[in-house]
């Protein structure tokens, strides 16, 4: 007869109540560790680096980067998909897997919902300054103007974009800050000092914890998670529709849709893997981040990242099978072509590198789920690059083609959003609640 095995628990150590709230409390409650400034001065001094090159911009014009005639999206369309695929995976984690009543995503929701706000922050930069004026960035909102009647496109993809993003950003900052009201409650009356405990109440909203309150949070947190469900697969849906509405070869196909949205969750839990990994780590969190939701999130990124590779296969089946020759020849010069390297490079970092999930040992040991980690963090820039940059830079007539290399600015500016995303990313670590303590402690058995 076949006996399931007992499952191993979501929180080891034999924590209690008490023992969640004062984990979780104490990096809020106690001074930052040394470890703690280190990494954020070098945030700081990144995101020092991201004004400045944005202001030489701004200053010089968008000259400063190397896009042109042809290859007119380079780094910064590569950096802004780049960004929003990584903002997927904490409204999937948070969302999805709660309308699923997944209780491994209780200890890791609070920081991939954090870090879909901060990647969307990431991401909103670069339309904006290669709009060339970004003084005048409100533009593609319809609103009423002084100009006549000049609206906006709606039949254009790119500013799909711009409602799609901002109702994404928007619906996940609401369900973020939603998940946060009873813990920064428990804060606030923790809170030694007068202006803690002004601040923390003020966000705490008069939570007082009664049955009323938590049934209402419940509703709430359900009509929330239902909403956000289908943006996680509009938004980047809609993203890959500014690709595969044009007559580009290399774009102009059907399978970007499902395609960029499997690639934004593998991304976004490569990203949500390597955050969680170092906090981890430098937090003393190996009781609630354990092995069994490492090994879960590795599961999902050996799903999407073979379905990523599926796709990678199926585009050059489709353009061989299309007897197209300016499909087949793009597809050829994305693996021989100058750019090779980039292509391979990506190929290893989706396609190959993950398969060593299949593997026990692999999905259970941290600092091998770190390095893959980073590989898939890197192959899904590259996958962007590659997209973009290949597919533009040989264009239908030999007299445009052209080779594209960024400059120092460009450079300068994606490195800059690292460290606009962990300035974010370290000053939510140090005030609020990593992990969300009111759904931890249902799923754990108080011996007080």
């Amino acid at each position: 007869m076949y006996t399931a095995d007992i499952r191993q628990p979501l929180v080891t150590g034999g924590k209690t109540y008490s023992d969640v709230t004062q984990d979780v409390c104490r990096p809020i409650e106690n001074k930052p560790t040394p470890s703690w400034w280190l990494g954020f001065s070098i945030a700081v001094v990144l995101f020092l680096l991201l004004a400045g090159t944005l202001a030489w911009t701004v200053w010089e014009g968008i000259g400063t980067w190397n896009v042109n005639k042809s290859v007119m999206w380079g780094w910064d369309i590569t950096n802004f998909v780049f960004w929003v695929g990584i903002g997927h995976a904490g409204t999937l984690i948070s969302a999805i897997l709660l309308l699923f009543r997944q209780k491994w995503r209780m200890a890791i929701n609070r920081s991939a919902e954090a870090m879909t706000i901060f990647a969307v922050f990431c991401a909103a930069i670069f339309p904006l300054f290669h709009m060339g004026r970004v003084w005048l960035g409100y533009w593609p909102l319809p609103l009423p103007n002084a100009f006549g009647s000049l609206w906006v496109n709606f039949n254009s993809p790119l500013l799909w974009d711009v409602f799609a993003i901002s109702t994404y950003l928007s619906v996940s900052l609401v369900f973020w800050y939603l998940g946060l009201i009873p813990d920064i409650a428990t804060v606030r009356d923790r809170a030694t000092s007068k202006a803690r405990k002004f601040w923390y109440g003020f966000f705490a909203m008069g939570w007082n914890g009664s049955a009323k309150s938590w049934g209402r949070y419940e509703v709430v947190a359900l009509i929330l998670a239902g909403i956000s469900t289908p943006l996680v697969l509009s938004v980047h849906t809609i993203v890959s529709m500014d690709f595969a509405t044009s007559v580009i070869p290399g774009w102009h196909t059907t399978i970007f849709p499902p395609y960029f949205v499997a690639g934004a969750i593998f991304s976004g839990f490569g990203m949500v893997l390597t955050l969680l990994l170092i906090a981890r780590h430098v937090m003393n969190y190996q009781d609630y981040i354990t092995t069994e939701h490492l090994e879960a999130m590795t599961k999902v990124i050996l799903l999407t990242g073979s379905i990523v590779g599926l796709a990678y296969i199926t585009e050059f089946v489709i353009a061989a099978y299309s007897g197209y020759e300016y499909e087949q020849y793009a597809f050829a010069n994305r693996m021989f072509g100058p750019y090779a390297w980039a292509y391979w490079t990506m190929m290893f970092c989706n396609l190959m590198a993950p398969q060593v999930f299949w593997s026990k040992w692999a999905r259970t040991t941290p600092w091998f789920i770190f390095i893959i980690s980073i590989i898939v963090n890197i192959g899904m820039w590259f996958e962007r690059f590659v997209i973009i940059v290949t597919s533009l830079h040989r264009d239908f007539l030999p007299s445009s083609w052209v080779m594209y290399h960024a400059t120092w600015v460009e450079v300068g500016i994606f490195l800059g959003t690292f460290g606009l995303f962990f300035t974010c990313f370290f000053l939510f670590a140090k005030f609020l609640p990593v992990i969300n303590m009111a759904e931890v402690k249902t799923i754990i058995k108080d011996k007080e």
